[in-house]
């Protein structure tokens, strides 16, 4: 067994564990629905209330499979995952004596704190354990056959708790001899009273664990950060995590300009009838200054003109302010702790509408967003054939909208496009055109076409834009038919709160091509977790509260019934 795989795996089994179990069964789940017997926070007095990531497992998986129309063989392909290249069988070795949580956790950025001899950082995984002597017999067996293997076993005593790990040393020595720097990835593992089964990327890791136990000041549990995060958990969350933002950049090499907005972030997942619930609660570090968030009551009537078979939908209120809304500040924290890249939000308003940008060289904050104060909806109809997406843009009419329209217009006709008013149906619309000859096989003829480059039209209270006459018809049309009457997702959004400062809405197989686009990593993700991706639907995303100091946002993952 490859001793970097062990964690790694371990730490991608976990999360699609995490992820992928919940979902399948949501349908047939009263009892985890409701929260019944599942545990509310996970237990962390062994993991350093400065570790940069923790996720917790909060149910025992085999209470899963033995729910109603369970999938043995889809369940089994997941426990194969988590302990993969381990050599362990998780029905012989762990199914005896787990309990009723799976942690791992990031518990240090460099475990010797010394950035000259490169970063090594330190993996925690705690298996609750509801048989002491079968967990431990579990522990013995697997360093036996480690050693058999050819791999040099040392034991240690810590506080009355046997340590065993791997060394390359001939004997041991005490752990405030050892240099971490020299002794890469030496998997260890203890059995820490009548609780958790640990296993370590090094011993100092659990040496450390077993210190935090003893010494509450040092351990997350005393953690004000995570003891407020806790009771933001929704009743019956499956699993948790629990996100240090400052040592999760470090942790991932960024050396970030500014101060982050907000310091910690908890993640839980429940069991919905509509499906998947993920909520994220971000808390403010100290002295930040945050503008409490407008709440709507509903879908935007901006959304009406957004047809049911949209790939991607974003709708909200006030563009003019798009970069300080809460949501924009999450996305901005989220994608720099995972990239460095900034500005989530507002590139993914931006993406489709960057070929006009691009072609009239506008700027789209300046020339259209400051003056879209009032409801806006976003459509995109992403095509395998197109780069980009075809698009629809609604937004509400006001006085600033009325001047920034006719800005537009002046802007087209300065580039030597045409506005030529043409009827859809009952409909008077504006197209922006460019004409262009094509030549046909006389030599001697020249046909002139008109090549749109944009169209809009005022209907009622919204101005609606979209890239072709063929979309902005779909628009005109879409009131029977339109992404608010959508079953999905209105049995989405009924899963949310019904307070909210808009929604992110994509169809999952015609969109996710856009997010991958963003973000690289989903790419290996749906390899990792091909079953959950399969399944999944659609996911409609939210944020919601009026608290100064937190920002929460939930996601509801649709997921295909069996």
């Amino acid at each position: 067994m490859n001793k970097r795989s062990f964690f790694n795996v371990l730490a991608v089994g976990v999360i699609i564990l995490v992820i992928g179990i919940g979902g399948w069964w949501f349908r047939r789940s009263p009892s985890l629905i409701q929260g019944n017997g599942v545990l509310s926070t996970p237990t962390a007095a062994l993991i350093s209330k400065s570790a940069p990531v923790t996720v917790s497992l909060l149910v025992n998986p085999d209470r899963l499979e033995n729910l109603p129309g369970s999938s043995l063989k889809e369940l089994s392909q997941l426990k194969t995952s988590l302990f993969a290249d381990t050599r362990i069988d998780y029905r012989q070795d762990i199914q005896p004596w787990l309990g009723q949580e799976i942690s791992l956790a990031v518990t240090s950025v460099d475990l010797d704190r010394t950035p000259e001899n490169g970063q090594q950082p330190g993996y925690l995984m705690a298996l609750a354990t509801n048989n002491a002597k079968k967990s431990r017999e579990f522990v013995d067996l697997f360093f036996s056959g480690r050693a058999l293997a050819g791999a040099k076993i040392a034991v240690e005593q810590s506080q009355g708790v046997k340590v065993i790990y791997e060394t390359e040393e001939a004997f041991p020595v005490t752990p405030a001899k050892k240099d971490v720097s020299t002794e890469k990835n030496q998997i260890a593992g203890a059995v820490v009273g009548d609780r958790f089964v640990l296993f370590a990327n090094h011993p100092k890791v659990i040496f450390e664990a077993i210190n935090n136990l003893q010494v509450p000041d040092l351990n997350l549990t005393s953690s004000i950060k995570y003891q407020e995060a806790l009771k933001q958990l929704p009743s019956g969350s499956i699993a948790s995590a629990f996100l240090n933002l400052p040592a999760v950049a470090a942790w991932q090499g960024l050396k970030l300009a500014t101060r982050l907005p907000y310091e910690s972030q908890v993640v839980s997942l429940a069991l919905k009838s509509q499906g998947l619930f993920a909520q994220t609660t971000i808390l403010a570090a100290p002295q930040s200054e945050l503008t409490p968030p407008v709440a709507l009551s509903g879908p935007v009537g901006a959304m009406q003109y957004i047809p049911s078979a949209t790939g991607l939908a974003i709708s909200g209120s006030d563009l003019s302010h798009l970069d300080k809304t809460d949501l924009a500040k999450l996305g901005t924290q989220v994608a720099t702790a995972l990239s460095g890249t900034s500005d989530l939000i507002s590139s993914l308003v931006n993406q489709p509408l960057a070929d006009l940008q691009q072609r009239w060289g506008i700027n789209l904050r300046a020339d259209i967003f400051s003056w879209v104060q009032g409801e806006y909806a976003l459509g995109l109809s992403p095509e395998k054939e197109q780069t980009n997406p075809d698009w629809i843009f609604v937004a509400e009419k006001s006085t600033a909208a009325t001047d920034g329209i006719a800005r537009l217009d002046a802007l087209a006709t300065s580039l030597g496009l045409s506005i030529n008013p043409i009827t859809v149906g009952n409909q008077q619309i504006f197209a922006w055109t460019k004409l262009i000859a094509a030549t046909n096989k006389d030599p001697g003829a020249i046909t002139l076409a008109a090549q749109v480059q944009g169209v809009h039209t005022t209907v009622g209270n919204y101005e609606i834009f979209a890239n072709s006459i063929a979309m902005i018809n779909a628009a005109l049309t879409a009131e029977k038919n339109s992404l608010v009457n959508n079953r999905n997702f209105k049995d989405s959004i009924g899963a949310l709160p019904k307070q909210n400062q808009g929604y992110v809405y994509l169809d999952w197989q015609k969109s996710h091509e856009i997010l991958e686009r963003q973000f690289p990593i989903l790419q290996l993700a749906e390899v990792i977790g091909k079953p959950f991706f399969e399944r999944l639907r659609s996911l409609t995303v939210s944020s919601y509260g009026n608290e100064s100091e937190l920002l929460k946002a939930g996601v509801l993952f649709d997921l295909k019934a069996k």
